[in-house]
């Protein structure tokens, strides 16, 4: 004899049905029901994150930055010249070596320099005096193995004509360039400073330059999309782009998701290096946030 169902075996089970019936991508297994996954299928190749020294790790020694880069999967550094790696031209000879070594055999893929170096004084012996402290730089670069220095043009100054001023940039930034290229390093020219962060004014400079050995550090600037808009002035130097430095991924005052889109469709294969600083957090819980947020940007998490 088949057995009936009570009338609230009847009413519970209606109920479940009904439920599957009205909410789209339910399906029931073995007498329970769950969401089907709709989410998109996550970024495989996203791209690489780095940790620029000028705020938070400024007071950090190499083995500091090394330890705490591995502990939270950043990938380069980039050190700023007078902090407390102590990486500078001072060091002689075998210091140097010490320094290739020690960041060779850690978990770092590769490290850079960041200089404080300018180009826009209109004063010929400021000039020439950061010309050749750039050189300086460029062979400790050379001989510590990093891959490229940051420099600047930092400001129009008062009362400069402001085309000769990014000629003059441009011109100084031809033979620092030149001088880089033959040691293997890169210039990378920074989108940074008093009405030169804009990246019409540094693609006009490297015009200027008549160089194909100077590079872009794009900075994540709030004037980037200003203009013809973010992915006109992307385009316009994408093919230069050799660092990028980006701040607080979590101001939506910047469009860091279409930014990294942007860069990844390029083929940049460099480095997003952080430039953030938090003294009231633990750095490497704030490091491994940082990087959880970069990622989700890129729909890689």
């Amino acid at each position: 004899m088949k057995k009936l169902f009570s009338r609230r075996q009847f009413l519970q089970t209606s109920a479940v049905a009904g439920t599957a019936a009205v909410i789209p991508g339910m399906v029931r297994t073995d007498n329970a029901f769950q969401q089907k996954a709709t989410l998109p299928e996550l970024n495989k190749n996203p791209l690489k994150i780095g940790l620029m020294t000028y705020l938070l790790g400024s007071k950090w020694d190499i083995e500091a930055i090394i330890k705490n880069c591995t502990a939270t999967g950043f990938q380069s550094v980039e050190l700023r010249t007078t902090h407390a790696h102590g990486v500078e031209v001072t060091l002689n000879a075998a210091e140097r070596d010490a320094v290739k070594k020690r960041f060779r055999d850690s978990a770092l893929e590769t490290i850079s320099l960041a200089s404080a170096f300018a180009y826009h004084s209109p004063d010929p012996a400021e000039l020439k005096k950061n010309i050749e402290g750039t050189k300086e730089y460029i062979l400790l670069a050379r001989d510590i193995g990093a891959t490229g220095i940051r420099v600047f043009p930092n400001a129009f100054p008062a009362g400069a004509d402001k085309e000769k001023t990014m000629q003059q940039i441009g011109k100084a930034l031809a033979e620092v360039s030149g001088f880089a290229n033959d040691y293997g390093v890169e210039i990378r020219v920074c989108v940074h400073g008093t009405g030169t962060n804009s990246v019409p004014v540094i693609k006009k400079i490297i015009d200027y330059s008549q160089s194909k050995y100077v590079y872009v550090n794009w900075n994540c600037d709030p004037s980037d999309p200003q203009g013809e808009g973010l992915e006109y002035n992307f385009n316009s130097v994408k093919d230069r782009i050799k660092g990028v430095h980006i701040h607080d991924l979590h101001d939506p005052a910047y469009p860091y998701r279409h930014f990294f889109r942007l860069l990844s469709d390029s083929g940049f294969s460099g480095y997003c290096n952080a430039e953030v600083g938090r003294v009231s957090c633990e750095p490497v819980e704030f490091m491994k946030c940082y990087k959880g947020l970069f990622l989700a940007l890129q729909n890689a998490l």
